[in-house]
């Protein structure tokens, strides 16, 4: 067989595309699989057709369901490119919303994960990446409700070692829930002596690390297995902020600086703009940064937003606790301050903004700082 595998034109910003965030490695593993069935494989971003490549099976990702649009445009492309191909869609989107996503007009909607496809490796030969992706874990013990990695993977499931994975010098983890692993410490033991091409792996998660389940041993093993930028999640009310400090101070006594430390916290939420700035002010002191997420429902089909203009609950979602210049006012703010504790600013300014952005640019050239 011919199989097209399919990224759709997301709207991803160039920086985000460069360092990891939303590499399609559902793609990737089930261009492994195709090719061990001894299938004929391609991999295209967005939509375009190919002259001398007549796929039998033409199989699309999703992530957003508030992207949809981006999947049904690649259904409608492929559909009339190729019509006599089998067309399915499967990721995110199509696992929350299968109906919505049926009706598209693909032939079908793949659910969850396919473990069949699961126990590949990715065909990273097909990307031009720095890093690789990896899993110690599927699934999550917690069920929160803006959450729906638990509904995607219900059963929890996780992997005792990864050592024999790693095939590159940054190690990028996709857990939902990486401490929840059991043997997490063992898996950090491994990753504190890994080494590849003779040089030492470091690793990040993508996801914000439940503190509830972190340690002074496991905080120590982050820091030896040269984790990096570990990200707290701070998803209740200000009420919860001494818990919170004694996470940040298990990490600063393993050797982090506070300045690389994130905060996750979920805004456009149940906790209105007030309460987060009581949140936010609190950071600052702590002298953390924040990795904010706006909030947007699960059956959201679309997001217009704006940061330029103002706008209304028809141009994307807005909390009825928030306003759109809440929305727009906070998201400012934390990035300012995220800009003055990066650098160690007195303030903010652009012309400071500048300067610290050419200056960690400079440190990148000469390999003085890792990404």
């Amino acid at each position: 067989m011919k199989v097209l595998l399919v990224e759709p034109n997301f709207p991803i910003p160039a920086k985000s595309k460069n360092h990891r965030d939303f590499l399609p490695i559902g793609l990737l593993k089930l261009a492994s699989y195709h090719r061990d069935a001894g299938d004929a494989v391609r991999l295209i971003r967005g939509n375009q057709s190919s002259p001398d490549f007549y796929p039998n099976e033409v199989k699309i990702t999703s992530l957003f369901t508030y992207w949809s649009k981006y999947v049904w445009d690649s259904v409608t492309f492929y559909k009339n490119s190729y019509p006599k191909a089998k067309v399915a869609v499967g990721g995110i989107y199509a696992s929350l919303m299968p109906e919505h996503c049926k009706q598209s007009g693909c032939d079908e909607v793949f659910i969850g994960v396919d473990e069949k496809v699961e126990k590949f490796k990715p065909a990273y030969d097909l990307v031009e990446i720095d890093y690789q992706i990896a899993h110690t874990s599927r699934g999550c013990m917690r069920k929160c409700k803006f959450c729906g990695a638990w509904k995607i993977e219900p059963e929890f499931t996780s992997k005792r070692s990864i050592k024999d994975e790693i095939c590159s010098n940054r190690v990028i983890f996709y857990d939902n829930n990486l401490l929840a692993n059991p043997y997490i410490k063992d898996i950090l033991e491994e990753l504190k002596d890994a080494k590849h091409n003779g040089r030492a792996v470091y690793s990040e998660s993508q996801c914000g690390i439940d503190g509830r389940l972190l340690t002074p041993k496991v905080a120590k093993l982050l820091k030896q297995a040269r984790f990096l930028n570990p990200r707290i999640a701070w998803d209740h009310g200000y009420k919860q902020r001494d818990v919170i400090k004694k996470q940040i101070d298990l990490l600063v006594d393993a050797g982090y600086p506070s300045k690389d430390i994130y905060v996750f916290m979920i805004y456009n939420y149940e906790l209105d703009y007030y309460e987060m700035l009581k949140k936010f002010k609190q950071c600052k002191k702590w002298g953390v940064q924040i990795a904010d997420c706006r909030y947007r429902p699960l059956n959201q089909t679309y997001d217009n937003y704006s940061p330029r203009k103002e706008q209304t609950n028809e141009d994307y979602y807005i909390h009825p606790k928030w306003t759109d210049k809440q929305i727009k006012h906070f998201r400012r703010k934390v990035r300012e301050q995220n800009i003055v504790i990066r650098h160690g600013f007195a303030f903010y300014s652009r012309e400071l903004e500048k300067w610290g952005d050419r200056r960690r640019a400079e440190k990148e050239a000469r390999g003085q700082v890792r990404l």
